[in-house]
């Protein structure tokens, strides 16, 4: 059986040393493992890998494949909305193109989207069904019997 977790989650750029700027404006320091065609960024419980794209498509198997982005959507919840609003203005401040201003949604929570300089989607939301672990992590709530 494969364990149901996520260890590292490496997002192709077009530009590596463009894409290390703007998270490091996020505050995200690379780890000492970085080298010069990876960076990577301890996050909590997993770490973040910024590949360049054709580096990423060759390291795949499938050298000269034509990698996309925005079809996923990477997500960190927050324990409030004034947290969401201040991850999302902390990400425009570093470079990031917003897609949607955080707001009240239909499924009773809150949420935006912004997009990084190679186009992969966050999103930032506050969701009062799934409160978050002292140290910011999530799990799902059991089901109400």
């Amino acid at each position: 059986m494969i364990p149901k977790r996520i260890t590292l989650i490496t997002l192709g750029t077009a530009d590596l040393p463009a894409a290390r700027a703007f998270y490091a404006r996020l505050g995200w320091q690379e780890h000492a493992e970085s080298q010069p065609g990876v960076a990577f960024i301890q996050l909590q419980g997993q770490a973040l890998a910024l590949f360049g794209q054709a580096d990423l498509a060759a390291d795949q198997g499938r050298p000269g494949a034509q990698l996309g982005t925005g079809a996923i959507t990477l997500a960190q919840n927050f324990a409030t909305e004034a947290e969401v609003d201040a991850a999302f203005a902390a990400a425009l401040a570093a470079g990031a193109t917003a897609l949607k201003a955080p707001e009240k949604v239909f499924w009773g929570g809150y949420s935006g989207y912004w997009a990084d300089p190679d186009g992969h989607v966050w999103e930032v939301a506050m969701n009062p069904f799934w409160p978050l672990n002292e140290d910011g992590s999530l799990t799902l709530p059991e089901p109400a019997a």
